[in-house]
């Protein structure tokens, strides 16, 4: 079965069936009227499942969802962003449940089918008093995904959004994620949260979930910093009504590559989105020994402040990609090295081509710097993100909260 994936003008959590959103300014976030309180509903019960931060500090919000998830009885998810309710004690998760409680009141379902989601500057407690307000205020929509969306921004300059239909509409997939800085993550992302209306079955989505985020958010880095709140949730309510999807069939594969899809279009959104950024830079490793060896090398160059720098500023310094790969653990071979930016290449079989500076200078002026590494020792390949690092991005973290 040949894959066909049509990307939806304007798609979110809402292009997909049986879903609604809505979200409102509840006056968390001190600076200006923007949304920061959102839920997220489905009018059926869903299969949901997710994967999670690795931080051994874990917010309140991400012990409820790990205690609740997988399961085939969740309806809604209620999320906030202002405060990421992160080592905030016993109280933290005492307003973390009652997020869930005053949402599934809201929506006349069970608490136990309502997941929390919090993001912002960790330590501050929620306001409860105002979110309790803004919770009954919230209306919900068939296209309410957009301002959900928005409601889960904190230094995000843009929403990050996207839904697909597959195969002329045998499923739809769509997907907000929200991540601008302190994201390096080992789990899942920053804030992702997926809707399908696929029959699917647990265990596959489960697995599923955790390869889409490998290829996808697994390897985006903008400052190497993982949160204490990373979240990536799916819900499938099964209104699609086609035959269940289980692991090690055809569909199983076709809902697969949707769903990285998906996955690698957000994360590269986010990464595009870095704190102060300027330039989206994408790591081609190729030629590794092993997929595992790809990935790390790929995240490392993606990772590295020095190769952030010289991509800021034009600089074809390409000693610093391939030192960054040396240390990544992947196994290389300086004289079977073969290097390019822009597509123009730097490095063959371990020797430089020193005259091509100028023309590597100019075409790493774009919005997009690609740079590939083939190691030649192997088949395994990856793909990594990341963004430069600017003096904006130093500006914006030294006075965040003041």
């Amino acid at each position: 079965m040949k894959t066909i994936i049509d990307f939806i003008k304007k798609g979110t959590i809402t292009s997909v069936k049986g879903f609604k959103a809505g979200a409102v300014n509840a006056g968390i976030k001190k600076k200006g009227p923007k949304p920061d309180l959102g839920i997220l509903y489905s009018e059926t019960p869903c299969t949901a499942t997710g994967v999670f931060t690795k931080n051994k500090i874990k917010a309140a919000p991400v012990i409820i969802c790990q205690k609740r998830l997988p399961s085939d009885d969740i309806h809604s998810i209620i999320v906030n962003s202002g405060s990421a309710n992160a080592v905030t004690g016993r109280q933290g998760m005492q307003d973390a449940l009652e997020m869930t409680v005053l949402a599934a009141n809201k929506l006349e379902i069970k608490p136990s089918s309502t997941l929390v989601a919090s993001t912002g500057v960790i330590g501050r407690k929620l306001p409860m008093d105002i979110i309790s307000k803004g919770i009954d205020s919230i209306e919900l929509a068939e296209n309410g995904g957009h301002d959900f969306a928005k409601a889960i921004m904190t230094t995000d300059t843009v929403s990050k959004e996207v839904a697909i239909s597959v195969n002329n509409g045998l499923f739809t997939i769509g997907g907000v994620a929200k991540g601008s800085g302190m994201i390096h993550p080992n789990m899942g992302t920053m804030l992702c949260f997926l809707t399908t209306n696929a029959v699917i079955d647990m265990d596959f989505l489960t697995d599923a979930l955790r390869k889409a985020a490998d290829v996808s958010f697994n390897m985006v880095s903008i400052d190497t910093d993982t949160s204490t709140n990373d979240t990536m949730i799916i819900m499938a309510n099964g209104l699609a009504n086609n035959e269940r999807i289980t692991g090690n069939s055809k569909p199983a594969e076709v809902f697969q590559e949707a769903l990285n899809e998906v996955c690698i279009y957000l994360a590269k959104a986010v990464a595009a989105d870095g704190e102060g950024a300027s330039r989206l830079i994408e790591v081609n490793v190729k030629g590794a020994l092993d997929i595992e060896s790809a990935r790390n090398c790929a995240r490392t160059i993606a990772a590295s402040p020095l190769v952030k720098t010289a991509v800021h500023g034009c600089d074809p310094n390409w000693g610093r990609i391939v030192a960054a790969a040396g240390r990544s653990g992947a196994e290389i071979v300086e004289l079977k090295t073969d290097l390019s930016i822009g597509g123009i290449q730097l490095l063959e079989q371990g020797i430089a081509l020193d005259d091509n500076y100028d023309e590597v200078s100019k075409a790493m002026e774009s919005e997009l710097v690609v740079i590939d590494l083939n190691l030649n020792l192997g088949k395994a390949t990856a793909t990594a993100w990341g963004c430069d690092l600017t003096a904006e991005y130093v500006s914006i973290n030294a006075d965040y909260t003041t």
